[in-house]
């Protein structure tokens, strides 16, 4: 049976967005008996839409603060009878049950209850909606007869079509409906039982259901040959990657968002002072911070001009038209750019520039927090954001050479950027820039290597920054040969002695934080 006139439908929503002229419509237009419950009844009545209370459908009054209403063979035979069969027929006509055609329920905002801070268990517990979801699974399991509506954003499209049939919904409108039912019931308990079950406050439970929205397709993942898309968690906080507003540009491609999400998590290690970071396959290969932005910019450029071009450029303060400027001026090809906010004769002149892919998050939030996923084959690894609150009150200083204030400054500044380079990490600053970087090398002294190499003769006096524990005396060696005079790292080696032996040796200040930060 693929089209069904509409004769009776039962209406309980707790969104009352649009039902009042949808009503309206179904009774004045399509003759439509509306049957409705409680709050909803009231404001149809209050709006001149014709209702027939559920206590007259059921002839059994609502009961125990409502909890007690449309559970009843009235309601739930008049959704589940199916049309075609003759003995379903004749138990509705033998009992009084008549067919309810067009269900319109939405559920008790059970989400926006628990999310209130102070909220009480009792107050929870009084927002789990039974009758509702009862009805909209009666109708949805019958929806070769029936159809449910359960957003208020329908209305008018199921208006529509029943305009363009007599009055009547289509087998294929059902069921989408009905599809939706079962994502929305499914959804809805799922949040009630992490609820009931302290999942949130449970640092890693037994069982994790995810909720993801896709954002969008991608034309492809790594590499042409991959099919790819972009999801974000029901759940995303603004601030985030995934929450980012998209001012302008291309799509963003797999790669793209890979490196943004990398972009915009480095840059957010400096809150106190503007900074920029500039990303390239998931490495920074230009870092700085300057009480001027634009400042900051040009001396992340010149980390590594080569490697920044088609690089992420993020930003943790608004930025302005002078930064675009210098962009241009060092022709400069940007994938990405990404930020609190711009300026808009930033944006203007950005326009110019209309491949660019311009975000704006609207704001900054804290680093960690949150949790970090990895697919594997047929399981995820999950662990904490690497989140440290880096007191450098707590580091210690292990060569006999203490650091000068300046040079702490220094380490404090390669230490926060060394934290978002592939591991094994050495990252080279010199005035608050990063000025060589050596990332993802099996070995820590061929990174020291490559990062002594990067910076192009700009070692001297420099400080160094190494993600993990220096294993052996020969990183510091190449690192001090080249004009390096301080090192920051956790330390922990069975071999720091010999480390520390040799930076006395040297003349290198050494600094211990006790925290390592691998990035894999």
């Amino acid at each position: 049976m693929d089209q069904v006139k509409v004769k009776r439908a039962l209406v309980s929503v707790t969104d009352k967005t649009g039902v009042v002229d949808f009503c309206r419509v179904l009774a004045e237009e399509f003759g439509v008996e509306i049957v409705s419950t409680g709050g909803t009844a009231k404001a149809l009545e209050a709006g001149g839409v014709p209702v027939r209370p559920i206590d007259d459908l059921t002839g059994f009054p609502e009961m125990m603060d409502g909890r007690v209403k449309t559970l009843h063979p009235r309601v739930h035979g008049g959704l589940l009878a199916r049309r075609d069969v003759a003995e379903h027929m004749a138990a509705a006509e033998e009992h009084g049950i008549g067919m309810i055609d067009m269900v319109c329920v939405n559920l008790y905002a059970f989400e926006a209850t628990i999310s209130k801070d102070g909220v009480s268990e009792e107050e929870a517990i009084e927002n789990i909606d039974i009758g509702g979801p009862s009805m909209l699974r009666s109708a949805a399991k019958n929806f070769a007869s029936v159809a449910v509506v359960t957003d208020p954003s329908a209305y008018d499209e199921i208006l529509a079509e029943m305009r363009a049939n007599d009055g009547a919904t289509t087998l294929s409108t059902r069921r989408a409906l009905s599809t939706e039912v079962f994502r929305t019931t499914s959804h809805y308990d799922n949040a009630i039982w992490q609820y009931l079950s302290g999942y949130h406050e449970t640092l890693f439970p037994d069982e994790v259901r995810l909720r993801l929205f896709k954002t969008q397709e991608l034309r492809y993942g790594e590499n042409p040959h991959q099919k790819a898309a972009f999801y974000r968690f029901s759940d995303a906080k603004p601030g985030t990657l995934a929450l980012a507003e998209q001012l302008q540009g291309k799509e963003l491609s797999y790669n793209n968002i890979l490196d943004t999400d990398g972009a915009w998590t480095a840059v957010r290690e400096f809150t106190d002072t503007p900074a920029c970071v500039i990303i390239k396959h998931a490495n920074p290969c230009g870092s700085a911070i300057h009480e001027d932005l634009t400042t900051a910019y040009r001396k992340a450029w010149e980390c590594d001009p080569i490697s920044a071009f088609g690089g992420i450029i993020s930003l943790n303060r608004t930025v302005p038209a002078s930064l675009v400027e210098a962009v241009f001026e060092n022709e400069q090809f940007v994938e990405v750019m990404i930020a609190p906010d711009f300026e808009p004769g930033a944006l203007e002149l950005l326009s110019r520039k209309e491949n660019l892919r311009v975000l704006r998050t609207g704001g900054m939030r804290d680093t960690g927090g949150h949790y970090e996923s990895r697919a594997v084959e047929g399981g995820l690894l999950v662990q904490q954001s690497d989140s440290v609150t880096e007191d450098s009150s707590t580091f210690r200083v292990a060569s006999k050479r203490q650091p000068t204030p300046e040079e702490m400054e220094q380490l404090l500044f390669a230490w926060k950027v060394a934290k978002s380079v592939k591991s094994n990490a050495i990252l080279l600053a010199k005035d608050f820039a990063g000025i060589g970087v050596g990332a993802g090398q099996m070995n820590r002294v061929d990174a020291a290597r490559i990062a002594v190499f990067k910076a192009e003769g700009k070692t001297e006096g420099a400080v160094c920054a190494s993600d993990a524990f220096m294993p052996f005396p020969d990183s510091l060696e190449v690192c001090a040969e080249a004009g390096v005079t301080a090192v920051i790292q956790p330390g922990g080696s069975v071999r720091d002695e010999e480390v520390i032996e040799k930076a006395d040796e040297l003349g290198v200040a050494v600094v211990f934080t006790g925290h390592r930060h691998f990035r894999h």
